[in-house]
């Protein structure tokens, strides 16, 4: 396997007319890893990948696949040249063709017992050995993005792009699909590049996660950085929910004092003000009198999620908190409630 980077971009910029959609980009995706690119929609992340992908031509930067550049300002290497294959949303399958022919598609020799095995061998990986004399409109959506999948991986491409690639599909059928996908991708060894709005989706399927806000590169870390210590209070807040409270960095900066008593920091910083950011789950509710309640609050409002679910507190200062809390703990509206902290926090200084 190559040392270098399956993947290279450099300064990629991209203007629709007077709007700079894309700012700056400088991205690596190593062979072998699903890296999710997640943001907000309309926030450049389709354009970016069609970029990538040589649907697009970035006015600024450089574009790399396996060390060679296919994309910048004297270079052009066109979509079907560059080893790289696209799953978009729909799947975009043939319907006039067969299962069996849409994934011998981009083969050479369609016909030779070479491209058969390789069929049957991609058929079998996706979990439909038995569906490639069918024609597509005979399968479900999700067996649809299964075959999509199989087209793509077929001709052994260096990157496999998935945009948004379950979007259409019903909650239940995309969580279990998405497992099935990212086994798929495992299992061939690919390397992927994953796009999505989802964060939940983005934190469970990826090695890496490249956060686009306002098109630029937030964040690219591993799923557990980029959630417990986010870069910036935008993706804090855009990678999951966060409450905010101010508070003041002790001088060992490592603390910080709160209206919840003195909580650890998961990053040091400079003694002085600070805004905290907590997660829902981090709070617990205990009884209001008892001993560990540093703070007492009203429960105003209840949300029950089966699993879980979340309970909004308002403080005697009519600042509000939301508890995330398991479904059959949830206090009655009205009542009473202490709440206190668990684990070390976030905290953002001015700059």
């Amino acid at each position: 396997m190559s040392t270098s980077p399956a993947l290279e971009l450099n300064n990629v910029s991209h203007y629709f007319g007077d709007t700079r959609v894309l700012h700056d980009i400088n991205l690596q995706v190593q062979h072998g890893s699903i890296t999710a690119l997640l943001g907000p929609s309309g926030g450049g992340k389709t354009t970016l990948l069609r970029i990538i992908a040589g649907l697009e031509r970035p006015q600024h930067g450089a574009v790399r696949i396996d060390n060679v550049v296919v994309a910048d300002e004297k270079t052009w290497v066109p979509a079907h040249e560059r080893g790289v294959a696209l799953v978009p949303q729909e799947g975009a399958l043939f319907p006039h063709l067969t299962v069996a022919e849409n994934v011998a598609f981009g083969l050479k020799k369609r016909r030779s017992p070479a491209v058969k095995n390789r069929v049957a061998e991609m058929l079998e990986l996706v979990g439909l050995p038995q569906s490639g004399d069918v024609r597509p409109s005979e399968l479900s959506g999700g067996m649809q993005q299964r075959v999509a999948l199989a087209r793509a991986l077929a001709t052994q491409p260096t990157l496999v792009l998935l945009d948004e690639p379950f979007s259409a599909l019903d909650a239940g059928l995309r969580e279990s699909l998405r497992d099935q996908v990212v086994d798929i991708l495992r299992a061939a060894s690919a390397t992927a590049i994953w796009v999505t709005h989802d964060q939940d989706e983005a934190l469970s399927i990826a090695d890496s996660v490249a956060v686009l806000l306002d098109g630029r590169i937030a964040q690219k870390s591993d799923p557990v950085s980029v959630y417990r210590t986010p870069q910036s209070t935008e993706v804090a807040h855009f990678i999951g929910e966060t409450v905010p409270f101010e508070g003041s960095v002790l001088a060992d900066s490592e603390s910080v004092e709160t209206r919840f008593g003195h909580i650890g920091l998961l990053q040091p910083h400079q003694p002085g003000p600070a805004t905290i950011l907590i997660r829902p789950e981090q709070f617990e509710i205990v009884a209001a009198d008892s001993a560990e309640a540093t703070v007492v609050g009203e429960v105003t409002a209840t949300r029950y999620f089966g699993h879980d679910g979340t309970v909004e507190v308002q403080f005697p200062d009519g600042v509000v908190a939301t508890v995330r809390l398991h479904a059959r703990l949830l206090p009655e509206v009205g009542s009473s409630v202490g709440v206190i902290v668990n684990g070390r926090v976030l905290a953002f200084q001015p700059s």
